[in-house]
């Protein structure tokens, strides 16, 4: 690719993530019903059913799209078409462009099903923010300019060959598979005011979601192989297990007690002889310690299994 073409990649690629992340900032304001001209509620309603088949038609136009392109069978065909370096950029301007049209074309069922005030309604606005802020957060735990096509056009840009990014499972991905969508799904349903429309979307985005999940879960098992389905088969979807936290925590603490005691053997080998007494004394405290605190949780767990045996009968 000559310098120009380049160029007019990486410009592209620039463009597309500039359009998506004003459309990101417009969806806020027009779910929450701020800063924005409209709203998932504003315009005058109309007949509902109507209004029904256009915004159903809309969530499933964004469900097909969003859906269809990311298979990798798709984007097989599509590079032959558009080059590789702005498959993934074409992706995130598709999108924008569909939920731009969503913003332009739906219609607002406005009946209310709830309607807060004071600080219930503050503390839901506040849970739609939080759940965007979710997005917005894990997107870049998984690499954000990756995620919106940043990376590959860069790499073009600069003339170097693109690398898929290494299976990594940081920090909140420890614990669940997708809070990506958890972020999304709270985003739509906190709603100081939920009305049939907000409702129609959410549910539809809800549905969306968990269906796009089970094709999404099985492409990524077969690109990204055995050390995905390990950790798909061990880490909940959405709700992290108590239990499975705790069973995580105690086996990062036994690795960190392995590796402390190889350390501190080094050291001592690296003295000479010394004190053994000095050696042991803090490593032992602290291996007590937490098997004392290891105890403590099994026999909570075992006393609240026997209360629930114990009102079940």
């Amino acid at each position: 690719m000559s310098s120009t073409g380049r160029a007019s990649v990486f410009a592209y690629g620039i463009s597309c993530y500039a359009i998506f992340f004003v459309t990101f900032l417009y969806l806020i304001g027009w779910l929450t019903g701020r800063l924005v001209p409209t709203s998932i509620d504003s315009g005058a309603a109309g007949n509902t059913p109507a209004a029904l088949a256009v915004d159903l038609a809309l969530i499933a136009l964004f469900g097909v799209q969003h859906s269809v392109m990311a298979r990798p069978g798709f984007k097989r065909w599509w590079t032959r078409v558009v080059p590789q370096p702005i498959e993934r950029a074409t992706y995130v301007l598709a999108t924008s462009l569909v939920l731009i049209a969503l913003f332009a074309a739906w219609q607002p069922i406005p009946f209310a099903i709830w309607r807060t005030e004071g600080a219930v309604a503050v503390a839901l606005q506040a849970g739609a923010l939080l759940g965007f802020g979710i997005v917005l957060y894990t997107s870049f735990l998984i690499d954000h300019f990756d995620l919106f096509g940043l990376r590959q056009v860069f790499l073009a840009w600069r003339g170097a060959p693109y690398s898929e990014k290494r299976f990594v499972t940081p920090q909140v991905y420890r614990f669940i598979r997708h809070p990506l969508y958890v972020g999304w799904m709270i985003s739509f349903w906190c709603a100081p005011v939920m009305t049939l429309g907000h409702a129609l979307f959410a549910s539809g985005m809800t549905i969306y979601i968990l269906i796009a999940i089970r094709y999404e879960e099985r492409d990524l098992a077969a690109a990204l192989g055995e050390p995905y389905r390990r950790w798909r088969d061990a880490t909940p979807m959405f709700v992290p297990l108590v239990r499975k936290m705790k069973e995580r925590r105690h086996a990062q603490f036994l690795a960190k007690v392995q590796a402390d005691a190889v350390q501190r053997t080094l050291d001592l080998l690296a003295r000479g002889p010394g004190s053994v007494e000095s050696f042991f004394e803090p490593f032992t405290k602290t291996l007590v310690e937490e098997c004392e605190s290891l105890a403590c949780d099994v026999w909570l767990t075992d006393e609240h299994e026997k209360h629930v045996e114990l009102e079940a009968s």
